[in-house]
């Protein structure tokens, strides 16, 4: 690669993040005139037609290739973005020979991946099952003996992944990967076709919840078995609800078992159960101690012996949920069939849009709503039956996907409604 760097007067209105390299208004012709026909040779230039718009010029394969420049804090002709104009034509050389040398290899990449076909590294998933199946009587920040915590740190996701397939205790909740670009340090292999990861920056994706590391390309080829792995998951509160059961290996998330339990245990007798908000700043506390101790957090009445805080707790949880128990791809079949007048139509139509849940936010709900049935049993002293429960928990179970007021105002009483026909016929819904 070579930059031009011709001896010629100080360009005028040269913008301050091009040096050099940057010729001012030329015309096509004569930038590849001046790139005299060298391999990997570039300049900048701008556009003749278009003031104001920049192109890079880049000499490859025997032809001058022009590509619309941008600026944004980084340099970017596509995707990718980059510290300097250097950068960025190392990548695109890099990534033209590859393209242009391999692109049969290429495209037959996908065809025969390894990813459904691991059989290796049988001690290092026996130790990750194990570690597993003492999740649900351990806290998972029991210290383990530098022997297991340093074989399960130093296994890739893709043996983890086939680990975590083959134990039984294992709750079998479909995820989606979720993929990000990433930059890797030093020399990478996507763990879906085996092949090496090219570029000087974003070569590839990682999956920010189990690590999964693969082309841009082959991410669209993979199953929906993402294993989340403990560590990669921050907090409790906030975090999607089946990364968080997939990664605690639980059948629901522990938020929702724990505060259950407890209101439960201590408060179905509460008058205004649910309704009667809790101290803030206790909620808060609350919440950061799931955050803090995940199942070992401490909610018992000698730490908060007011159930408000509980059960405020417990919904803001549902409410801080990036997805909502009732999903945003359910949201309005679920009013659509609220709308139904016939009130067996209207319970057929709901059972309908139920199966469409997740397996985890199905599961999550069927509970929540055995528990709420619970509440109304206890009406005389608590005063909360199925319709003031709809009130409370129809805006914090659904929520529509565009963020408008309008359509959540107009929306309230469908809400509220969807959640009393649920607690009332729990027994037949689920």
């Amino acid at each position: 690669m070579r930059r031009r760097n011709w001896t010629i007067n100080q360009v005028e209105n040269r913008p301050k993040y091009y040096g050099r390299e940057f010729h001012g208004i030329i015309s096509r012709e004569q930038a590849d005139e001046l790139l005299g026909g060298v391999e990997g040779a570039y300049i900048l230039r701008e556009s003749q037609r278009q003031p104001g718009c920049y192109t890079l010029a880049l000499r490859f394969g025997n032809q001058t290739l022009n590509y619309r420049l941008f600026y944004d804090g980084k340099h970017f002709v596509g995707e990718k973005r980059f510290e300097s104009i250097h950068d960025l034509v190392t990548d695109g050389l890099i990534t033209l020979y590859i393209e242009t040398k391999a692109s049969e290899y290429i495209s037959k990449m996908t065809t025969n991946p390894i990813y459904e076909h691991i059989g290796y590294a049988t001690l290092l998933r026996e130790k990750v099952s194990r570690r597993l199946s003492r999740s649900k009587n351990e806290s998972r920040k029991t210290n383990v003996t530098n022997e297991e915590h340093t074989a399960v740190e130093k296994i890739s996701s893709l043996v983890r992944r086939a680990a975590l397939t083959h134990n039984d205790n294992h709750f079998n909740y479909e995820k989606t990967h979720n993929f990000k670009v990433h930059t890797f340090r030093g020399p990478h292999w996507c763990e879906y076709c085996a092949n090496f990861m090219w570029g000087l920056i974003a070569q590839g994706v990682r999956c920010s919840d189990c690590g999964l590391n693969v082309h841009k390309q082959c991410s669209k080829h993979v199953p929906n078995d993402c294993q989340p792995d403990l560590k990669r998951i921050k907090k409790v509160y906030c975090c999607d609800l089946t990364t968080l059961v997939k990664a605690h290996n639980t059948q629901r998330p522990m938020v929702v078992d724990i505060c259950i339990r407890e209101i439960e245990a201590r408060g179905l007798k509460s008058e205004g159960l649910y309704r009667v908000s809790g101290f803030t700043e206790h909620i808060e506390d609350v919440k950061m101690a799931f955050d803090r101790d995940g199942e070992k957090a401490d909610i018992s009445a000698n730490i908060y012996p007011d159930i408000n805080i509980i059960t405020g707790a417990l919904k803001l949880y549902f409410r801080d949920l990036p997805i909502p128990v009732i999903t945003y791809d359910t949201y309005s079949k679920f009013i659509e069939a609220a709308k139904i007048s016939n009130a067996d139509e209207r319970l057929e139509a709901v059972h309908e849009v139920l199966m469409l849940l997740p397996p985890a936010h199905y599961e999550t709900l069927r509970y929540l709503m055995i528990h709420l049935k619970k509440v109304t049993m206890n009406e005389k002293d608590n005063f909360m039956n199925a319709e003031n429960l709809g009130i409370v928990f129809g805006p914090t179970l659904m929520r529509p996907p565009e963020d408008s007021t309008l359509t959540t105002l107009h929306d309230m009483r469908y809400q509220k409604l969807i959640v009393q026909i649920l607690i009332e016929n729990e027994d037949v819904l689920f």
